[in-house]
């Protein structure tokens, strides 16, 4: 770590600063490849520095960095070294208010790093900038190596939560991602939810304080346990393959040590049958992946129809509060009509009351004043008579008036009638489909956990005849090598026998050539035996 404090000393007096003395004490402090910055204000001159040794630093595998005020161009350094680096795994750079440029700086790591497992930048700000967003999420669909990303408290909107989908339908390494306290929103959960049947790694997604329905969590959380279980079976048949591989490597090599022929028919059999079992297998998982692609592929049209019908059916809304709203405001003017209309009478009324006093009035002072007042007394009935008609007329143009309002007011109720009842029929359609959706959906379910049954137990008669098979294969060999142990002791004892004849019949010509009786020989387990002498005549 001394190498490291020098060049970081060597780098800042290139520059032109001072070296930050908390920096050399973390850098003198190096645990096991872990450099911890977290709450250290670093400069955009310790930045630019780190920046130049992370290109080419072969032993840090976690970088910290959470909480220290990273400016946008002091980020932006520090992420242009780590596009260069091949060993650093872990990334965090929580709390440091990541903007635009700190967005498009991750998204150019994303694209060039291939080495950063998990990426950590929760408390940032890269939602509100949708251009740089949409750079990061572009960058991270083909990204290789992230396994685990945390974007915690970042303003992502339902514009960021639909570019994430459209990254995750691409990448398929990413296993988790937190996407806790944004402002994902119910349109940004339907862009996750629609994007997960074509992402089959993802098994952790966190939606959490973003105002997402209760429906969309629970799919989301459905789909993760499908993800989860299926990496899972996948591990098992993986473990499982190999175990099966070393067995066959084992009686291959035991085949090869033997070096005859009696094992030959046993091992192929256990070869024919392991390969049945895997093409079975495969088989399976064929028809059970087709399976599951058309259960999808109904589902989706099931959720199709459902997303048109609930558009159908906010359309319908609208309408009927649009009526409702005509309907409120023409039986205002209905309202304001009747009372102008029961104003007009009682102004009428009042007019002729006051009419007929002016008449009997006139006819009083006509019968007791003589001669001047009747002469006045013929230009009242005229101006009553004018009165009345005008108010006639009035309440005829009212009354018109009433009788429109009254008609457009009961067709604009048939019209909410109507509406009201489309409304009904499509509430009952959408209430038909969907209890039909939730219905195939679990026989979906059931297929699939019968599926899932069908290969554990195929995977499970695979096991018991490789355990027979190989127990069988044992008992065999262990059969076979008391035969030839037996077999070699029966050969031993003819080989003595041999042995103790061949040696008579030597002894007994060397006597011959001699001209001495050979009386007889004692063997190593048994006493002397007598043979004749063949010269003793002689």
């Amino acid at each position: 770590m001394e190498e490291f404090q020098h060049s970081y000393r060597r780098l800042c007096k290139e520059s032109g600063a001072e070296p930050q003395e908390t920096v050399l004490q973390q850098l003198q402090e190096l645990p096991r490849g872990r450099l911890d910055l977290a709450t250290q204000s670093l400069t955009v001159e310790t930045c630019r520095a780190l920046g130049k040794l992370l290109q080419k630093e072969a032993l840090l595998t976690e970088l910290i960095l959470s909480d220290c005020m990273l400016s946008e161009e002091g980020a932006t350094l520090l992420l242009q070294g780590l596009c260069a680096n091949t060993v650093v795994r872990f990334l965090d750079l929580k709390g440091n208010n990541l903007q635009a440029a700190g967005a498009e700086a991750l998204g150019q790591l994303l694209r060039q790093n291939k080495s950063i497992q998990s990426l950590t930048l929760e408390w940032n700000n890269l939602g509100p900038w949708e251009d740089a967003f949409a750079a990061f999420c572009g960058a991270l669909a083909g990204n290789g190596a992230l396994r685990q990303l945390d974007l915690r408290n970042n303003q992502i909107s339902h514009k960021g939560a639909e570019e994430l989908a459209l990254a995750l339908t691409r990448n398929a390494h990413l296993q988790q991602l937190d996407l806790r306290w944004n402002s994902i929103g119910l349109l940004g959960g339907r862009a996750l939810v629609n994007c997960l049947p074509r992402n089959r790694t993802l098994w952790r997604l966190e939606l959490a304080g973003n105002n997402v329905p209760g429906d969309i969590l629970r799919a989301v959380e459905q789909a993760m346990d499908h993800n989860q279980e299926r990496q899972t079976t996948s591990r098992e048949n993986r473990a499982r393959t190999h175990v099966l591989s070393k067995e066959v490597q084992h009686l291959q090599e035991e085949k090869s040590r033997q070096g005859s022929g009696w094992l030959c028919p046993q091992f192929l059999d256990l070869m024919e049958t392991i390969d049945k079992q895997r093409k079975e297998m495969a088989r399976s998982s064929r028809a059970s992946a087709a399976c599951v692609g058309q259960l999808q592929e109904a589902l989706n049209e099931r959720h199709s129809i459902i997303n048109a019908l609930k558009a159908k059916l906010q359309m319908a809304e609208a309408a009927l509060a649009l009526s409702e709203q005509k309907a409120q405001g023409l039986g205002e003017l209905l309202a304001m009509a009747e009372q102008e209309q029961r104003s007009l009478a009682q102004r009428q009324a009042k007019e002729r009351r006051l009419e007929q006093q002016v008449g009997r009035r006139a006819g009083g002072q006509a019968v007791l004043g003589g001669v001047t007042s009747g002469a006045h007394a013929p230009s009242h009935p005229q101006e009553a008579a004018e009165r009345e008609s005008k108010l006639l007329r009035d309440l005829s143009a009212a009354n018109e008036k009433h009788l429109l309002l009254r008609n457009q007011v009961d067709e604009l109720e048939r019209k909410v009638r109507s509406q009201q009842e489309q409304l009904f029929l499509a509430r009952q359609e959408l209430t038909n489909t969907a209890a039909e959706l939730k219905i195939r959906a679990v026989q979906a379910e059931e297929r699939l956990e019968l599926e899932k049954k069908r290969s554990r137990q195929s995977l499970e008669d695979v096991e018991q005849l490789r355990a027979k098979e190989v127990e069988h294969m044992t008992r065999h060999l262990e059969e076979s090598e008391r035969a030839m142990q037996e077999r070699v002791q029966r050969l031993e004892a003819s080989r003595l026998s041999l042995e103790e004849v061949s040696m008579c019949w030597l002894g007994a010509r060397l006597c011959s050539s001699l001209g001495h009786p050979f009386c007889g020989f004692r063997t190593s387990s048994g006493p002397t035996r007598q043979y004749p002498c063949e010269a003793r005549g002689t």
